[in-house]
C-alpha cells in the first residue's frame, strides 16, 4: 500500500471545483431528505410499515427501469446536460413532497408518482455523472479525485444528517424536504457553468448503444461478479435504511433524534474512508474493495439485537468507512478499466444490476417485519451481506486484478495534454 500523490491542486482546477461544489450543495439536501421522507411518511395519518414500504419502493423502482436509458443518453449527448435535466427533476419532485406534507394534504397515489419523479432523476444523473469525472481530470488523478468528490459530498450529508433531526423534531419534515429542492436548485446553476473536454457524438441507435455497453460489461468477470454481489447487498442496506432501521429506532430507540445519530455516524466514517481512499495505493483494488462490503452486516446485525444506540453508532462508523473505501476503488477501476467512450452505459449496467432487487427489498421489509418481526428480518438482512460477499471472492479476476502502474512521467504528461484539452463543446448545466 503506497500514498497516492499530487491531487492537492485540484481544488484549484475551476471545472474540478465547480462539479464538487454542484455535488457539496445538493447533497447537503439529500442529507435532510434521507431521514424526513421517512419520518414525514411514518407521521402522516394511516401510516404504516407497509404505507412506508411503497413509498421508497417508488422512489427506489425507476432508478431500475431508467437507470440503462440514462446510460445511453449519456454516452450520445452531453453528460452535463443531462445532469441539469435530473437536477430540475429533482427540484419539481422534492418541492411537492414538501407542499404536500407542509399542508398536510398528502395523498398515497401523489406521494408515489414524486417519489417516482425523484427516483428518475436519479436514474439519469448517475450514469452521467460517472462518465464526465474521467473528462474533467486526468486518468492518473482519477482516485485522488473521487475521493476528494466523496469527502466533499460526505461531509456535506454528515451536515445535513445532523441538522436533519432537529428540523424534523422541532420545525416538521416538510421543511426538510423544501431545503433538499432547493439543493437541486442551486446545483443546476452552478453546473450550467461547466466545460469540459469534448466527445465525439455517437452515431449507433440507442438500442445498438445498449447492445454494445452489455458486451462491455459482459467481457468483464470481475465487473458482472461484483454487480451481482451488490444486488444482494444494495437491497439488504436499503431495506435496512429505508423501512427496518426507521422503524426499530421509531418502536425501540426514541425515534427520529436517536435514527439521526445512527446516520450521522454512518456519514462521518464516510469522511474518513473517502479521505483514506484517496490517499493511498493498493495492489489488488478490487480484492481489498470486496472485504469492505463485510462490515456493512455489523450495524444491522446490533440493530437486530437491540443494542445500545451508541454501539450501534459505532459500528454504522466503521461501515461508512469502509463503503467509502470501496466506492472510491470500485468506481476509479470502472473508469481505468472501460473505454471512455462506453463509460455510461457500462456505469449503467453497473446502477441496474446493484439496483436490481432493491425496490423487492423496500416493497417486502414492511410487510416481512409485520409477518415475522422486525428483528428477525434484520438478521436475515446482515446474514445476506455476508453471503454475497463470500460467493464474491470465488471470482479469481476479483482477487488478481491490479491496479496500473505509472511512471511520473507519464503522469505529468497527461496532466499536461488534460489541461491542454478543455473545449467547450460538451458544455452545459448539471447533479443527484
Amino acid at each position: 500500500m503506497t500514498t497516492v500523490s499530487g491531487g492537492a491542486s485540484l481544488w484549484r482546477d475551476q471545472q474540478f471545483a465547480l462539479l464538487a461544489g454542484a455535488r457539496i450543495i445538493s447533497v447537503l439536501g439529500n442529507g435532510f431528505a434521507r431521514v424526513a421522507l421517512a419520518f414525514a411518511v411514518l407521521a402522516l395519518p394511516g401510516a404504516s410499515a407497509g404505507r412506508l414500504s411503497l413509498v421508497v419502493a417508488c422512489q427506489a423502482l425507476p432508478q431500475l427501469v431508467f437507470i440503462l436509458v440514462g446510460g445511453v443518453i449519456a454516452d450520445r449527448l452531453s453528460r452535463a446536460r443531462l445532469m441539469v435535466v435530473a437536477d430540475a427533476l429533482g427540484t419539481v419532485a422534492y418541492a411537492g413532497l414538501a407542499a404536500m406534507v407542509l399542508t398536510a394534504h398528502a395523498p398515497l397515489v401523489a406521494m408515489c408518482l414524486l417519489a417516482m419523479a425523484a427516483g428518475t432523476a436519479t436514474a439519469l444523473f448517475a450514469p452521467a455523472m460517472d462518465g464526465l469525472v474521467p473528462l474533467v481530470v486526468a486518468r492518473d488523478r482519477l482516485q485522488r479525485a473521487n475521493g476528494l468528490l466523496r469527502v466533499g459530498t460526505n461531509s456535506s450529508m454528515l451536515l445535513g444528517l445532523a441538522l436533519s433531526g432537529v428540523t424534523v423534531a422541532w420545525i416538521g419534515a416538510g421543511w426538510a424536504l423544501a431545503l433538499n429542492a432547493a439543493s437541486f436548485l442551486v446545483s443546476a446553476a452552478l453546473t450550467a457553468r461547466l466545460k469540459v473536454v469534448g466527445r465525439p457524438r455517437q452515431k449507433a441507435s440507442g438500442w445498438d448503444g445498449l447492445r454494445e455497453g452489455w458486451r462491455e460489461f459482459a467481457s468483464r468477470q470481475w465487473l458482472w461478479a461484483v454487480v451481482a454481489q451488490y444486488a444482494v447487498v444494495v437491497a439488504a442496506l436499503n431495506a435496512n435504511v429505508g423501512v427496518l432501521g426507521p422503524l426499530t429506532a421509531e418502536q425501540h430507540l426514541g425515534g427520529a433524534r436517536a435514527w439521526s445519530v445512527i446516520v450521522t455516524a454512518q456519514a462521518v466514517g464516510t469522511i474518513a474512508g473517502a479521505g483514506l481512499a484517496a490517499r493511498v495505493r493498493v495492489e489488488r483494488p478490487l480484492l481489498v474493495a470486496v472485504l469492505c462490503t463485510l462490515p456493512a452486516a455489523a450495524p444491522i446485525a446490533l440493530l437486530s439485537a437491540a443494542a445500545p444506540v451508541w454501539l450501534i453508532a459505532v459500528a454504522m462508523f466503521c461501515a461508512g468507512v469502509t463503503s467509502d473505501v470501496f466506492g472510491v476503488l470500485w468506481t476509479t477501476t470502472i473508469q481505468r478499466e472501460v473505454p471512455e467512450e462506453a463509460l455510461s452505459r457500462v456505469s449503467s449496467y453497473d446502477w441496474f444490476g446493484s439496483l436490481a432487487f432493491a425496490p423487492l427489498g423496500l416493497l417486502i421489509a414492511g410487510p416481512i417485519a409485520t409477518a415475522v418481526g422486525t428483528s428477525q428480518t434484520l438478521a436475515g438482512c446482515a446474514a445476506l451481506i455476508v453471503l454475497a460477499t463470500a460467493a464474491t471472492l470465488l471470482s479469481p479476476q476479483v482477487r488478481t486484478l491490479r491496479a496500473p502502474t505509472q511512471t511520473p512521467a507519464k503522469a505529468q504528461a497527461e496532466n499536461h495534454q488534460n489541461s491542454a484539452g478543455t473545449a467547450d463543446t460538451d458544455a452545459g448545466p448539471a447533479k443527484a
